[in-house]
């Protein structure tokens, strides 16, 4: 951002007296500069095209189009333009929906004065700072920059979990993450496991920084830090976020930081892809409530089945879509008489996937730092660790598939609610 320069902001509230209340707080800021403001959610993305503003204030519920079906209509067709979400519900849902559709910061209404203005001040400087890196991109031809700019997408969260330890879930976090992972989709691997976490020790890496160090700093985050931080597999280029080297530091992360660093690593990489412990703390917690899948492992064990069954009543109470869960067993035996088809039923949650047992090619591979994956893809618990990432991407595709549908659906009713009126 280059000083002396007013962060240009958009105002989106249908309640004019909010929209006069916060467009004369501004006014008191040297640095802001309200250009417009706008009634519902189409008026705001008008608006938001005509001016292009830093900074939009928008308010999640209107009545034509919502604040997030606005905030990702924007954010496609104007990329650095930054948004901040107004609520008067401070429901985590909405949180994390808001941060799926590219918004950079969440406030609850009314927000502080200097909590608002920060956050006006945080998003500003990141628009203006992405702008600037703008004609370095335009070739000599005379495109302007607004024409130039890449429609940006949003990276999806992938949390490995299983309520019982020693099913897998690092083993199986690591391969994914290393298919998942390329040079157009780049994926970084992050260990919530913060008291003995092993997906550094899984990859032969070591480093003195971890996840803990972004979570310090989760409302102040920018690429340069986040690049500092996480480690590079040397034979991937997979990016690491590891556990902290001591189990004592783990007590410094709360839930929400956790949740904060993950809807921000959207930005910087397609895949997301979360090793958790077993204990269902807050940071567990926050790493399935953000994620766009969660892959439910178990194994053969009565235990294991038991936990499973757990877990999927908590998502139940939890008001997680099962569509978001895929449940997969790992070290599958053909000779134990629990089969997948038999749990799949009893649970009535069909098994995506199933990996076969085969610690011959496990162990060796968790001893020498080396995924299996990156060895020999020809082997069947490489074959299956393929088939599972083809079929996360084919569930995000019906996610997301699933979820324009229901907002078209939302905005249809809404504005023709809003057209008898």
């Amino acid at each position: 951002m280059v000083s002396g320069d007013k962060i240009r902001v958009v105002i989106v509230d249908d309640i004019p007296e909010t929209r006069e209340n916060i467009r004369k707080l501004l006014q008191f800021e040297n640095d802001f500069e309200v250009v417009g403001v706008a009634r519902t959610g189409r008026e705001g993305i008008e608006l938001t095209k005509e001016t292009k503003p830093d900074v939009v204030l928008m308010d999640i519920n209107m009545p034509d189009i919502d604040g997030i079906a606005a905030t990702e209509t924007i954010r496609k067709s104007v990329p650095f333009t930054q948004i901040v979400i107004l609520s008067v519900q401070g429901d985590p849902n909405y949180m994390r929906r808001a941060m799926m559709a590219g918004a950079r910061d969440f406030l609850t209404k009314p927000p502080a004065v200097d909590e608002l203005t920060a956050a006006i001040r945080k998003a500003g400087r990141m628009a203006q700072d992405e702008r600037a890196k703008v004609p370095a991109r335009v070739p000599a031809g005379g495109a302007t920059a607004v024409a130039m700019a890449p429609e940006l997408s949003f990276g999806k969260v992938i949390t490995v979990y299983s309520p019982k330890g020693g099913t897998g879930c690092t083993m199986l976090a690591v391969n994914l993450a290393m298919t998942l992972h390329n040079d157009e989709t780049r994926a970084i691997l992050v260990d919530s496991n913060l008291q003995f976490g092993d997906v550094a020790v899984f990859l032969n890496e070591q480093g003195r920084n971890s996840v803990a160090d972004l979570a310090s700093r989760a409302d102040e985050l920018d690429p340069d830090f986040v690049e500092e931080v996480a480690l590079s597999h040397s034979a991937s280029g997979v990016k690491i976020l590891a556990s902290p080297s001591r189990p004592e530091y783990a007590e410094s992360v709360t839930g929400e930081q956790f949740a904060k660093v993950l809807q921000y690593l959207r930005r910087l990489y397609a895949y997301i892809v979360v090793d958790t412990s077993s204990a269902m703390d807050d940071v567990t917690l926050a790493a399935v409530d953000t994620s766009d899948v969660v892959i439910l492992l178990t194994n053969q064990d009565i235990p294991s089945i038991k936990n499973a069954r757990l877990f999927l009543d908590l998502v139940d109470v939890l008001k997680i879509s099962r569509k978001r869960v895929l449940f997969v067993m790992n070290k599958f035996d053909k000779r134990i008489a629990i089969t997948p088809e038999r749990i799949g039923e009893s649970f009535k949650h069909e098994i995506a996937a199933v990996l076969p047992f085969d610690e011959r090619t496990v162990i060796p591979s968790i001893n020498r730092g080396r995924p299996f994956i990156l060895e020999d893809k020809s082997r069947p618990i490489s074959r299956a660790v393929l088939s599972l990432a083809e079929i996360i991407r084919q569930r995000l595709v019906e996610l997301a598939s699933m979820e324009a549908e229901a907002d078209k659906v939302v905005v249809g009713s809404a504005a023709k609610r809003f057209s008898k009126k």
